[in-house]
């Protein structure tokens, strides 16, 4: 059984209305579907996200798509908060399930989102399963294949630990200094070049340092 580490970018006519908010506005600055169910009888699909966003600014831009149904705001913090959503199918996003929809293939939650709006995922299966759904998918998809080999949870590979937006906090703190001895940069630093609070700089090295740190140290798991 193999496993898959990739990032899909769609071009924007491909766009989930909410993601292509990700992507043109300097709002959300991470995303991730937790989990999800889709009713296929009847077109609908109940999804659990996690968000890192201004809520004032979120909340309008859900309220306007045609294709929610309803949903439930419940706040983390003052920057991050769970949106629980019933939706309609779109015909969108049936086309290009459809690369995985007739294989023998998982996809282990979550699904994130970074400010590009591009979809990391890990995905298990046969290795003829996982080439034929990347020979699947349309065209003008911007595929990047991060990781792949054996699944297996007791040692997983460090590739895809991070989210993208905690490989561009990591990167920057490593740029201005922040992991250097003596320390050259403070958070301050790396929030500026990140261009958000300090608090946010803080919240995302940390989680990846835990991503990283977990995944060296615990055989028992894959997830951190």
């Amino acid at each position: 059984m193999k496993y898959l580490d990739v990032r899909i970018r769609q071009p924007d006519e491909w766009l989930h209305p909410m993601q292509a908010f990700i992507r043109h506005e300097d709002v959300v600055e991470y995303e991730e579907l937790q989990t999800w169910h889709v009713v296929h009888e009847q077109d609908v699909e109940y999804e659990l996200f996690y968000v890192v966003a201004d809520r004032e600014r979120y909340e309008p831009v859900i309220d306007g798509v045609d294709s929610i149904r309803w949903y439930d705001i419940t706040a983390v913090d003052d920057e991050s908060f769970y949106v629980y959503v019933c939706q309609g199918t779109r015909e969108d996003d049936r086309d290009w399930r459809a690369a995985f929809a007739a294989l023998n293939l998982v996809v282990v939650p979550p699904i994130t989102y970074d400010r590009e709006a591009a979809m990391g995922m890990t995905v298990i299966g046969d290795g003829d399963d996982l080439q034929a759904m990347l020979d699947g998918l349309p065209e003008s998809f911007e595929v990047d294949v991060r990781g792949i080999g054996e699944y297996d949870t007791r040692r997983p590979s460090l590739v895809g630990a991070l989210t993208e937006r905690q490989r561009e906090a990591v990167g920057t703190a490593v740029e201005v200094g922040y992991y250097a001895v003596p320390r050259e940069g403070d958070l301050e630093a790396v929030a500026a070049t990140l261009g958000c609070a300090p608090s946010t700089a803080s919240n995302l090295l940390r989680k990846a340092e835990s991503a990283v740190f977990g995944r060296l140290v615990d055989r028992r798991s894959a997830r951190p």
